[in-house]
């Protein structure tokens, strides 16, 4: 039975790639920080109990500033594969903590490269690099596109797609990154643009309020359904040879597009409801990014194939469901209160 690490296995893509893994028959090792709250809510339908003998996903405590707590995960796990999906990746956030976003994107990946070489485990290494490395650089963009990163957690992301690199043609490593494009889902943190808006749409939509406030409407993404983008990390690692991959749509749509999409989804003009608040902005801005992921096509043999509409539908309808489970919870709960 093949064994992965992923860190930042309770985010969206950590928890969409611990599923597929799953699937395919691994033992799942997934790093988690230390936190006050529950923060597992993404893998909650795949946790079992330790002591069930056909449990095959396992939750650690460690953390990308801490270089001894990986050294100990990988030394008693071994792993075939690890996945560093781990990251402060709020882009305009990075701004306002541009230290921590460094030292756990950037230097995090280093870390854990340095980790596997001291320990001398024989394992494959993925690293999310992500398009924002392009920044301002004209789309479409590929895999031999200059970067120009516009922000603190895009030059994070930079160091730690290099140093992935480095650490492949100096010690040999099988160490691939994937420049993965904008990828969503209902599982989107929800201070992410695109889960903000399906949110904001199903909460005007049920009267629970009545403005969304924005930053640039402008912007343009290639934006895809993210469980279809962790089979294209775990194909990375099933090649041959190491080698870095664009992965995306090749089809771009701007912010606005998706607000249109979204309201007029459930019957709203998102004229009347959405507001521009200059805090949203950037201090640096990225206009376009588009992926040419011919590469990834031929060499990887990976496709997308949920369309730009049927996403937004697909996240705005989560967002519906989640408000209406919650009403009828509420309304059962008033109801069993007035019959006791």
């Amino acid at each position: 039975m093949p064994k992965a690490l992923i860190t930042g296995v309770t985010g969206q893509d950590g928890s969409y790639l611990a599923e597929l893994l799953l699937q395919k028959g691994y033992e799942v090792h997934g790093i988690k920080r230390r936190a006050s709250s529950f923060n597992t809510g993404r893998v909650d339908g795949i946790y079992a109990d330790l002591h069930e003998e056909t449990n095959r996903f396992f939750l650690h405590f460690a953390d990308l500033a801490d270089s001894s707590s990986l050294s100990r995960l990988l030394y008693d796990i071994r792993p075939d594969e690890v996945y560093n999906l781990a990251a402060q990746s709020h882009v305009r956030v990075s701004f306002d903590i541009p230290e921590y976003t460094s030292d756990i994107t950037a230097t995090g990946a280093l870390r854990l490269l340095e980790s596997i070489r001291q320990t001398g485990i024989r394992t494959r290494f993925y690293q999310a690099s992500s398009s924002e490395m392009y920044g301002s650089t004209p789309p479409p963009q590929n895999e031999t596109t200059v970067f120009h990163p516009r922000s603190p957690y895009a030059c994070a992301k930079l160091f730690g797609h290099s140093i992935t690199v480095n650490y492949r043609e100096s010690y040999g490593m099988f160490a691939v990154s994937g420049i993965l494009f904008n990828h969503e889902s209902p599982r989107r943190g929800e201070t992410f643009v695109t889960r903000k808006i399906a949110r904001a749409v199903a909460h005007i939509k049920y009267g629970l309020q009545n403005k969304l406030y924005m930053g640039n409407l402008d912007a343009k993404r290639d934006w895809g359904y993210a469980p279809e983008y962790v089979e294209a990390m775990w194909r990375m690692l099933q090649q041959d040879s190491p080698c870095d991959y664009v992965i995306g749509t090749g089809e771009m749509h701007s912010v606005r597009e998706f607000l249109d999409l979204a309201f007029a989804h459930v019957g709203l003009d998102a004229n009347r409801h959405v507001e521009i608040d200059p805090r949203y902005l950037r201090p640096a801005e990225v206009d376009a990014l588009q992926a040419d992921p011919a590469k990834a096509y031929t060499q990887l043999g990976w496709r997308h194939h949920t369309s730009f509409a049927d996403l937004v539908r697909i996240m705005v309808d989560a967002e519906l469901d989640a408000l209406k489970r919650r009403r009828l919870g509420i309304l059962e709960t008033v109801d069993e209160r007035k019959e006791s």
